[in-house]
């Protein structure tokens, strides 16, 4: 039975989409934005608007699957498609883990070491910091207190970075026309692609159900609900890439690649804006990494513990608290330790390539999987795919196997 839809604030409203924004804006999303920025310029706009929305088709997709059905689309992978889709979404969750929790821990170090270069800690001493931190607070902090800490690492990130954005546009109509002419520069079709795939994150989009079922919202009563915290969601990502375009096409920092172009930026606006733009800008930057994390610490473990929960097709438990299991907590111990581990060995050149493979293939194989999942009638009754979803399911599943070719192409041709 449907729950009763209470009233909300606005604010009570965008919470599990508003952890969604935050978790897929990592440093990787605010790199490829800088990137686009200063290759490009205003030309690329588009490329986001076309990303988030991308990204919004998929993840109401997901929540509509989870509320029709009372089940995550991980269990409905186990229990109504082959067993393959299972397997290789298990497997490719724990390399995925295993490199994102890495980058990430070395993404805040960078930030902290930026922002306090004062400080008696290195770069390296700063991403343990955050790793355990990231640790305790999710290990043996409530939901709520997660939200609350989330929520607030969100309005600075946000505050900060479109107010720098929106004080650098120079040229209106140039923004107006990167936004809404879609334009190809010379020899940037495939980084077109790229820059759309990392609007909002990839496997992240999954802890969006986990964290309706902390909200209790379930239910196809809350369908229209949800649709609204998404649209807010993937407008706030969307106005987060713009704004990074925008910073990096308006200071034009100086030829750097990863965290330093990043910092670079930084640097640039203490030029354009005095010292607070700058010190305002890498906090900025730090709440964006550090929510990214924080988000990713929490909510990537739910999606192995269900995993684990369905496996082989196995009937899920019923009313177990995914939190409270040794898969959850055990994944979240994993999740910790790359940060540590990749600190003294680096990344392993053999998981870098599986990584980039099997992760091209991830945004295809989740648009082919809700094409097949929500059109079927007896599984989600009158919550089937209506044509429109059908169209974006379709043109994502297409623009996102372009991604995989090209990741694909380059890497046997670079």
């Amino acid at each position: 039975m449907d729950s009763p839809v209470k009233p909300r604030t606005r604010w009570q409203v965008l919470g599990p989409g508003l952890l969604v924004a935050a978790t897929g804006v990592g440093a990787g999303d605010l790199i490829a934005a800088a990137v686009a920025g200063q290759r490009y310029g205003l030309a690329v706009l588009w490329v986001v608007v076309v990303g988030a929305g991308c990204k919004w088709v998929l993840n109401e997709g997901i929540a509509r699957w989870q509320l029709a059905t009372g089940q995550s689309v991980i269990a409905g992978w186990a229990e109504r498609l082959p067993a393959w889709v299972s397997w290789y979404f298990g497997g490719y969750l724990g390399v995925w883990s295993f490199v994102i929790a890495g980058a990430l821990g070395s993404s805040c170090g960078v930030a902290a070491k930026t922002l306090w270069p004062n400080s008696p800690l290195s770069i390296g001493g700063w991403t343990v910091v955050h790793a355990i931190l990231g640790f305790g607070l999710v290990r043996w902090g409530r939901y709520g207190i997660f939200e609350k800490i989330m929520q607030g690492l969100i309005a600075v990130m946000f505050a900060v970075v479109i107010v720098c954005g929106a004080s650098l546009v120079s040229n209106f109509p140039d923004f107006i026309r990167g936004l809404v002419i879609p334009t190809v520069p010379p020899g940037g079709l495939w980084f077109i692609f790229g820059l759309m795939g990392g609007v909002g994150g990839s496997v992240t989009l999954l802890c969006y159900g986990y964290w309706l079922d902390e909200k209790k919202w379930r239910g196809t009563g809350r369908i229209p609900e949800v649709r609204r915290d998404l649209v807010g969601a993937y407008a706030l990502t969307g106005l987060f890439g713009l704004a990074m375009i925008v910073i990096a096409a308006g200071a034009k920092p100086v030829d750097a690649s990863g965290t330093a172009l990043v910092i670079a930026l930084g640097e640039q606006l203490g030029t354009i804006l005095g010292p607070i733009g700058r010190t305002s800008f890498l906090v900025g930057f730090w709440c964006a990494v550090f929510s990214s994390l924080l988000g990713v610490w929490q909510g990537v473990p739910y999606l192995f513990a269900d995993w684990w929960d369905c496996r082989g097709k196995q009937v899920k438990r019923e009313g177990i608290k995914l939190t409270e299991t040794t898969a959850y907590r055990g994944f979240l111990l994993f999740l910790a330790g790359p940060p540590l581990i990749l600190q003294f060995w680096g990344k392993p050149l053999l998981l870098v390539v599986i990584y980039a493979v099997v992760g091209a293939f991830f945004m295809p194989f989740l648009a082919a999987t809700l094409l097949v999942l929500n059109n079927r009638s007896e599984w989600v009754g009158s919550m089937r795919n209506s044509r429109w979803s059908n169209l974006g399911l379709a043109i994502s599943l297409v623009l996102f196997l372009l991604l995989f070719c090209s990741e694909i192409g380059r890497m046997i041709f670079t």
